[in-house]
């Protein structure tokens, strides 16, 4: 028992510090080819920090794990609202910036309803996830247009391109190359872990996704959105979730159906996906709530300290729910 133990702690650890690794190479692979600092934050940096998240999913669905890694991706989800909006949100109140209560809210919205439709025959088909795959890259081309032409997005990426890798073609190739190699043999490492413990405490694979894998794949989200609001910048936090969540629920959570259909239990439509559904939607309500808030900017939401302690209290909720059904 204590070799996984000591082997899922060990392969978080890498996980994490591969990502950052593939992240910086690729983004500054694009940088040097001169794509813009909009396209490289909403395509290589958002599927970067995902990356753990999808290759912990390929990993798990060619092990024969599909359970874990569609926990990984509802999971994440849940991870992502109720711990690391909600901590966040408790350090920095959020000034949520309007394109992302015009546009990239209400597409989670819609992409948690549709996904949602899809799995309430309670099977992950491959064509399943080919729609989510596709929808994906509808949703990531529309999103870089409208970006693109919103000059007020162009002018904060333009401030913040310092804050993207910038490394020479030599170093970003082998900063992409090493990440990468980390990433994939660290999220063999934790699948192997992750099911051995599965396996010795009898408890269905798809919980542990839900709890210890989910959990461990959110760390970079809540690293990033901290060193963000403590540094003055939480107004970022929502949308870095959003963008996160719709990689979860369109890219991580297909792998398993593209690979190995996966058959799901039956409580999961109404526990865990209903779970991630009430969150989304009590996120994007305190959201909507927060323009009418006398402390927001025109045009933006605010999210204050009493919308934090309400996600950290419904996650716990959340655990809570997840130990009596056991």
């Amino acid at each position: 028992m204590l070799i996984p133990l000591l082997t899922v702690l060990a392969a978080f650890a890498v996980l994490m510090w591969s990502a950052d690794f593939f992240v910086a190479g690729a983004a500054s692979i694009a940088g040097n080819l001169g794509m813009s600092p909009v396209i490289v934050g909403l395509t290589i940096v958002s599927l970067g920090t995902s990356a753990p998240e999808i290759l912990v999913s390929i990993t798990a669905a060619l092990a024969g794990s599909g359970g874990l890694a569609i926990g990984n991706a509802v999971g994440s989800n849940i991870a992502n609202i109720g711990l690391v909006l909600g901590i966040t949100v408790l350090v920095a109140p959020i000034q949520v910036h309007p394109g992302c209560m015009r546009s990239e809210l209400p597409t989670l919205l819609v992409v948690t309803a549709g996904t949602g439709l899809l799995l309430l025959d309670v099977e992950l088909e491959r064509s399943d996830a080919i729609l989510m795959i596709t929808a994906l890259i509808l949703i990531l081309a529309q999103m870089i247009r409208s970006q693109i032409r919103d000059p007020e997005v162009a002018e904060d990426a333009a401030a913040e391109d310092d804050d993207l890798p910038h490394l020479s073609t030599a170093r970003a190739w082998g900063a992409f190359a090493i990440g990468l190699v980390l990433l994939v043999g660290s999220s063999k490492a934790l699948v192997w872990g992750a099911s051995a413990i599965a396996m010795k405490f009898g408890v269905p694979e798809l919980i542990i996704g839900l709890t210890i894998v989910a959990v461990g794949t959110s760390l970079p989200e809540l690293a990033a959105t901290l060193a963000s609001a403590l540094r003055g910048h939480a107004e970022i936090a929502i949308g870095n979730i959003v963008g996160s969540n719709l990689f979860n629920l369109l890219a991580v959570m297909a792998m398993p159906g593209l690979l190995a259909p996966e058959q799901l239990p039956y409580n999961f439509l109404f526990r865990d996906y209903g779970a991630m559904c009430i969150a989304t939607i009590l996120m994007a309500v305190a959201a909507y709530l927060g323009l009418r808030h006398r402390s927001a900017k025109p045009g933006h939401s605010y999210l204050g300290r009493g919308v934090g302690t309400l996600f950290c209290l419904g996650y716990g909720l959340y655990y809570y729910g997840l130990y009596v059904t056991l």
